[in-house]
């Protein structure tokens, strides 16, 4: 499991005083296994088609649409966490998305990041079944 244990996580306070773009930096490399682990469980794939059907999930128009699908379950902490990220300056962009994709794809990130980071792993693995469920793939399915 990716989890981290006691000794790794972060308060939330202190999670909360991270810059939520560093969040969402590790936001998206949880997210990405994530995908990659039910794709490989899912599927005997060779890894050039798991790649591609992972592509489904880890892009800004899908995690946009994700964010859509789970911001009315989050709590404050959770939302203000989406917030500031969707909010933070970045002199990144998507190559194929919109600037407002790109802002909410970072706040869904981040949101995976503080909740990694603070050891909350049930309420991750909920909002991240909830997002594969909602990111509406199939695209890549060749």
């Amino acid at each position: 499991m990716y989890y981290t244990t006691r000794m790794e996580r972060l308060s939330e306070s202190d999670a909360l005083l991270k810059e939520s773009l560093a969040l969402a930096l590790v936001g998206d490399a949880v997210w990405t296994l994530y995908v990659r682990k039910r794709l490989i469980l899912a599927h005997d794939y060779k890894s050039g088609k798991l790649s591609r059907l992972a592509c489904d999930y880890v892009n800004a128009a899908a995690q946009c649409k994700m964010l859509y699908a789970v911001e009315g379950l989050l709590t404050e902490p959770e939302s203000d966490v989406c917030r500031r990220a969707r909010n933070a300056h970045t002199g990144a962009r998507a190559k194929n998305a919109s600037l407002d994709e790109y802002k909410k794809a970072s706040g869904l990130e981040a949101l995976f990041g503080y909740l990694y980071l603070t050891g909350q792993g049930e309420r991750l693995r909920e909002i991240e079944e909830i997002c594969f469920n909602n990111a509406g793939g199939g695209t890549n399915d060749k």
